[in-house]
């Protein structure tokens, strides 16, 4: 690896400003990169419990389609369904077992939306396309090799478990980059507690009214935080404009609340459902609980990053993280591992830290081609203890993929 450790970055509790945002549980884009984890995690766990491998997939292009619904006080219902298009690849067959991927799909999809919007009818109001593929990326070249063993046209249709080539060696997938930083600031603090408490168990058992398409916009400058809220009510449970209105209000100043214990010293001013028009009773008002009910869109690796937030004026990646192969899907791995660097070295250093891991495509997975770390004060960190940290890291990748297959690991 080639490391390199600069001096000049910002100390978190020191920005001048910060900008974040936060899109809830019931958010569509946190929708779409939640079933493209939860298939991917469903696919693998069938694989590995039938023939202790992971096949080669990725879901990482999954997107949702809005319905139609229609609400009012006191009632609602779609009246046209949700779609799920399930875009990716996924290995059909390992030599003539076959892999019952349309039943892992369907079971997968329908679970989690069931948890996630238990509102939603999802025999009746979502429908599942699945356009999948077996093509593998471009890199075979047909000709005598072509029958080679973890040969590239082998790629999604592996005759034994030796066609998977990364049981020959572990090599990075693409050239890409993954990013993590801390410790948060206090914006991000502040965006993560409050959505964090309206969509906890809890919260939600006690004020069935309160829907999870909640989003935070947090513009902190100095002392002084100005947060904007959009809650949805759950119509069934609201039986008149007062009665919204007054929950509203409510919940602006929970928020309030919670804000002067996520942050202490500073000024917060809520405001909250500021596109509402009472006298046109245009209120974000909902059947199921989230847009996605009503013309919105979901598509993954639009809202959340891997750390749970959208922070503007921090270092991110672009990638879309949920869906791809834990397997090696350098995508999902380096992001989730520089977070986990990041953590490290700021508990081990006390300096704030951003760390960035650049994979180059057929590099072995745990050799990252650059490691840049971009850290608080003056003094150069040991470039000793940064490899020394990334490399443990990477060595635990194990570890890491345990956490994303039993759901104890969030990509976004």
């Amino acid at each position: 690896m080639i490391t390199t450790v600069a001096t000049g970055l910002l100390a978190a509790d020191l920005m001048p400003v910060e900008l974040v945002e936060r899109k809830g549980a019931g958010h569509p884009d946190t929708l779409a990169d939640g079933v493209a984890e939860a298939i991917s995690r469903a696919y693998s766990r069938y694989c590995l419990d039938t023939f202790g491998a992971i096949l080669h997939h990725n879901t990482d292009k999954t997107a949702l389609l809005g319905g139609l619904a229609e609400v009012s006080f006191g009632s609602g219902k779609l009246v046209q369904p949700i779609t799920v298009l399930v875009n990716g690849r996924l290995t059909r067959a390992l030599g003539e077992q076959q892999v019952p991927v349309d039943d892992i799909v369907e079971g997968a999809v329908r679970d989690y939306f069931s948890a996630r919007l238990p509102l939603l009818d999802v025999e009746h109001d979502l429908v599942i396309r699945q356009r999948l593929t077996q093509a593998s990326s471009p890199g075979a070249v047909h000709g005598p090799s072509s029958e080679q063993v973890a040969g590239r046209t082998r790629w999604f249709a592996p005759r034994t478990l030796d066609d998977l080539a990364e049981r020959h060696r572990m090599f990075a997938n693409d050239t890409s980059a993954g990013v993590g930083y801390a410790p948060l600031g206090v914006a991000e603090h502040l965006a993560i507690a409050v959505e964090s408490h309206l969509s906890g168990e809890d919260f939600l058992r006690e004020h069935p009214h309160v829907g999870t398409d909640i989003k935070l916009m947090v513009a902190r400058t100095g002392q002084k935080i100005h947060l904007t809220a959009c809650v949805p009510q759950i119509a069934v449970h609201t039986p008149d404009l007062a009665t919204y209105l007054s929950r509203r209000e409510e919940l602006r100043e929970l928020i309030g609340a919670l804000a002067s214990v996520a942050a202490p010293g500073h000024d917060v001013l809520v405001a909250i459902n500021t596109r509402d028009d009472a006298e046109r009773c245009e209120l974000y008002l909902t059947a199921i609980g989230s847009s996605l009910e009503s013309g919105d869109e979901g598509v993954v690796g639009r809202g959340n990053r891997a750390n749970g937030l959208i922070s503007m004026l921090r270092p991110w990646s672009a990638e879309g993280v949920s869906g791809k192969n834990p397997v090696y899907h350098v995508g999902k791995l380096y992001n989730l591992a520089a977070q986990e660097a990041a953590n490290r070295l700021h508990a081990l250093t006390g300096a704030s830290l951003a760390v960035a891991l650049v994979s180059q495509s057929g590099r072995d997975l745990d050799d990252p081609w650059q490691v840049l770390v971009h850290h608080s004060g003056s003094q150069p960190l040991d470039r000793a203890l940064v490899e020394g940290v990334v490399g443990d890291v990477m060595a635990d990748f194990d570890t890491l993929r345990q956490g994303l297959l039993d759901n104890a690991l969030a990509t976004a």
